[in-house]
């Protein structure tokens, strides 16, 4: 029987098993599909405080899992496959093995949805983003597309303008899906083209192991075009890795998990926390400050309950 288990091991979870490794409540942390989170997608971290010269995403997830272990700490590959929150102890099934909590913290992140190409795969962090707030500083007056019609795809595209030269914006359709306040901003902006109807066949050059351009195919007059470009930011959305949990917790039309008082949800001693319930900020910093908030949330939750 676990005080806490913590599913996820990015900065949101990392955080949590640190507190929670420190109140003594030896927290399980299960890494979940993706072991550290987005940050091993990411190559160079500079946003993070504490680090003028900058990090490598992956050296940042060591550093945090490190010092999580120090305090007692313990970790499991695999995924939660299914879970009883009906009553408590809290039933976790573990890659075929059921464990037993007390509180349960759920920090299992958002997946940025891909296209499926090879390429974007393999150049990711290499000139492939899907996060303008966390690379646009790297391209600098350079050439970038932007994929997507949204408003998350306007708002990277807008805070890319910062930093390019010029942004391209490929859409699958002839007009936008963002809103009309998002689409006007972005029509206004003379740094931002449009091409419509397209889509990405491909991102060049993998055998260079940079982007150096796309492959852009018309989806009306299947014409493919070559466009030379420094940098691919993908917009199109992100799946919050709740899919265990529907019909569970309470959330919202994604998929996220609603919040309350912190981090508490619709079921007493499960918290939620980083990606996996907030779609507006999807930042390493936000996602672990809300990894602490939880830890603490459910340390005082077991005092209450009295362990």
């Amino acid at each position: 029987m676990y005080h806490v288990i913590i599913l996820g091991s990015g900065p949101a979870g990392l955080t949590a098993a640190l507190y929670a490794a420190r109140a003594h409540l030896l927290p399980l942390v299960v890494d979940g599909h993706e072991a550290g989170g987005q940050l091993t997608l990411t190559t160079m971290v500079e946003n993070y405080p504490g680090f003028p010269d900058g990090l490598m995403g992956p050296d940042l997830i060591v550093a945090m899992r490190k010092q999580a272990e120090r305090f007692g700490a313990s970790f499991r590959s695999g995924s939660a496959t299914a879970a009883d929150l009906s009553r408590r102890p809290f039933r976790i099934t573990l890659d075929g093995k059921v464990e037993e909590c007390r509180t349960l913290i759920i920090a299992t992140g958002a997946s940025a949805k891909l296209l499926g190409l090879e390429s974007e795969r393999k150049l990711m962090g290499h000139g492939v983003s899907t996060c303008a707030t966390c690379d646009g500083f790297f391209f600098q007056d350079q050439d970038i597309i932007v994929v997507g019609g949204g408003d998350s795809a306007m708002e990277e595209a807008l805070f890319l303008t910062k930093f390019a030269r010029r942004v391209t914006v490929i859409h699958r359709r002839a007009k936008l899906r963002a809103s009309k306040i998002m689409q006007e901003k972005a029509f206004k902006n003379p740094k931002i083209d449009f091409t419509w109807d397209s889509t990405l066949e491909e991102i060049l050059d993998v055998n260079q192991g940079k982007v150096t351009g796309v492959r852009i195919r018309n989806l009306k007059t299947s014409a493919i075009t070559d466009q030379v470009v420094d940098g691919v930011f993908l917009a199109i959305g992100h799946i919050p890795n709740t899919q265990i949990f529907r019909g569970l917790l309470d959330m919202d039309e994604l998929g996220y998990i609603k919040s309350h008082d912190g981090t508490k949800t619709s079921v007493p001693g499960v918290f939620a926390a980083g990606d996996v319930q907030d779609r507006v900020y999807r930042q390493a910093i936000t996602a672990a400050g809300s990894g602490c908030m939880a830890a603490m949330d459910a340390e005082r939750f077991l005092e209450h309950a009295g362990h």
